[in-house]
Order: C-alpha cells, then sequence, then structure tokens
C-alpha cells in the first residue's frame, strides 16, 4: 500500500512538471497568434486598442497580466476541468475539441495495440517452439524488417498505392459525412473502412516488435528448470505451453504493453496527419503550426498523462503479475 501512495505522489508530480514546462515552453516558440489576430482586425479598419479590446473578449485573454499570472489562471482552469477556448476556432471550448479527438484516436490505437499484441504473442511462441526451422527464420526476418520500418513511411505507401491509385480505400477522414452516426452497420463499416489503413501502419510496423520480445522470452522460459520437471510429470504438451510456458514468457510483455499504449499516442501524430485522421494527434500539429495555445495545452496535457499514467499501471501490473516484485516492495 505505501509503494502505491509513493507510485501516485510520483505521478501527480511527474504531471504537474509536465503541465508546467509545456505552458512556459509553448510561450517561448516562434509567433504569436495574438499580434497575428490583432493585425486581422486592424486590416478591416480598427485601431490598435480597438483590435487588443475585440481580441482580449473574444478569446477571454487579459493582455496586462504578466505571465506569470497567466500560469496560476492555467493551473486554476486545470484544477476546474477548463482548459481555455481555442484561438482558431473562434469561441469553440479546447475541451469539447479534445473530448470530440480523444474517441477517435482511442479507437484507432485500441484496435491496433490489441491485434498487434496478440499476433505478436501467438507468432511469438509459433517461432519459439520451432526455433532454427524455416518458419522461425521467416517469422523472425519478417519481424526484422518490420520493426524498422518507420509507421509513417509505410503509411505514405499505403496511402499512395490503396488510396490514390487503387482507390480501395478513403484517402483522409474518419467517416463519410453523408451517412449519419449512430450504432448502425453502415455507420460502423465505414469507421472501419476509413480506419483501415491507419490501423495497419501502426499494426505492420509494431507487431514485429512483439513478435521478437515473446520469442526470446519464450525460448528463455523453455530453458527453466520447473518446464523439464513438468514434462518428466508428463504432463500434456498444451499444457506446459499454456499454462507454464506462456503464462511466465508473458509476464514482462504486458508491462511494456501498458507503457507501448501511452506511447503510441504521441506516435499517433504523424499517421494522423498522413490521413488527416482528426484525432488527438492532428489536433496537436494543427495547433502548433496555428500557434493556438489553449488547443496545444490541451492536446499536450491529453498526451502527458497517457504516457505517465501508462507508466503507473505498467508498474502495477508488474507487481500484480509477479509476486517476487511485490515481495521485494
Amino acid at each position: 500500500m505505501r509503494w502505491i501512495v509513493k507510485r501516485i505522489i510520483t505521478l501527480l508530480t511527474t504531471f504537474y512538471i509536465a503541465i508546467t514546462l509545456t505552458f512556459f515552453l509553448i510561450r517561448l516558440m516562434p509567433g504569436n497568434p495574438i499580434d497575428v489576430m490583432i493585425n486581422q482586425y486592424m486590416q478591416q479598419g480598427m485601431s490598435m486598442e480597438q483590435a487588443r479590446i475585440m481580441v482580449s473578449s473574444l478569446y477571454q485573454i487579459d493582455f496586462s497580466k504578466p505571465v506569470w499570472e497567466q500560469y496560476i489562471e492555467y493551473l486554476q482552469l486545470i484544477i476546474r476541468g477548463n482548459l481555455g477556448v481555442s484561438y482558431i476556432y473562434t469561441g469553440v471550448p479546447v475541451a469539447r475539441i479534445i473530448s470530440y479527438a480523444l474517441p477517435w484516436t482511442v479507437f484507432l490505437l485500441s484496435i491496433s495495440i490489441t491485434l498487434s499484441f496478440v499476433l505478436g504473442i501467438i507468432l511469438g511462441m509459433f517461432a519459439a517452439y520451432r526455433r532454427n526451422t524455416k518458419a522461425d527464420h521467416t517469422i523472425t526476418l519478417f519481424s526484422t524488417i518490420t520493426n524498422a520500418i518507420p509507421n509513417y513511411v509505410l503509411a505514405l505507401i499505403f496511402l499512395f498505392f490503396f488510396a490514390c491509385v487503387w482507390k480501395i480505400f478513403p484517402m483522409r477522414g474518419t467517416r463519410d459525412p453523408r451517412i449519419p452516426p449512430g450504432f448502425t452497420l453502415e455507420f460502423i463499416s465505414n469507421v472501419f473502412h476509413h480506419a483501415t489503413l491507419p490501423i495497419l501502419s501502426f499494426l505492420i510496423t509494431t507487431v514485429g516488435s512483439w513478435i521478437l520480445q515473446m520469442r526470446g522470452a519464450t525460448i528463455s522460459v523453455l530453458g527453466e528448470d520447473y518446464i523439464k520437471v513438468a514434462e518428466a510429470r508428463g504432463l500434456k504438451g498444451k499444457r506446459i505451453m499454456f499454462s507454464y510456458v506462456g503464462r511466465n514468457a508473458i509476464i514482462p510483455l504486458f508491462t511494456r504493453l501498458a507503457i507501448a499504449i501511452g506511447y503510441m499516442f504521441s506516435g499517433s501524430v504523424l499517421i494522423e496527419n498522413i490521413f488527416t485522421y482528426t484525432g488527438i494527434g492532428y489536433y496537436l500539429t494543427y495547433s502548433v503550426t496555428a500557434r493556438d495555445y489553449p488547443l496545444m495545452q490541451g492536446c499536450f496535457l491529453i498526451t502527458t498523462l497517457a504516457i505517465i499514467l501508462s507508466n503507473f499501471i505498467a508498474d502495477l501490473l508488474y507487481g500484480f503479475l509477479d509476486p517476487r516484485v511485490r515481495i521485494e516492495r
């Protein structure tokens, strides 16, 4: 229990440091969207003072306050769950934009990670049980090659051939706007149709890592004494494979799975932009380009929280799955 409390304190401290660094680093970036908007209003015939008043009232910006006061207000807003108003999407709360984008990113990553992990476990064990055979060499070679390919490179290849040349899949978007949202076969199939290429881009470039890790872990477990004892007792091969080998080999992969979920949030940026898939990564890139501070901070906040929580869950999982770790702690 004491260890969990320590980890929660560490989590909260890390989160506070992350949002603080995000707040100040964003404001050190070149280019000020406020000046751009003031200039736009001045070009419409307003004086500088009128333009500043207009921008201040429209975007809830107090130009008279120093940065440290803005920082205190920002922390207060976060505590209340208010992420501010977007500069670019005039009058739209950042929380509303994130609540729209987050489900698409979660949908994309959850399917990609689940398929990648399950296939990696199955093929990794298969290769380990048939090590030094043609099947093992083929699977290992495939895993090594796909693991070395950046997901955005594969995404561009898929986009060019399957969307531009052969027109099998759509080039952009999360769904067809002509189809009304709802739990209908037409809508669900359309959503999966749009998500197929992004999912494949993630799946193919990540499954190799799980295969190699599971293969190595399985081979290591097969050499343990308790496996030889189980074989000597006459237990069936399938029982040994699943109850002894698989169960122990998969423990370290579960913790890495939790960490991978968090880091794939940040890794989704390029994929979502290539396919114009309007998730968190897409809006993060757009906010950085437009210097939309509130939206940028909101997207960074979600991404940071996902990474921190994934590491926390990984620690809890490892302690739960491996009793030796709980005893040491």
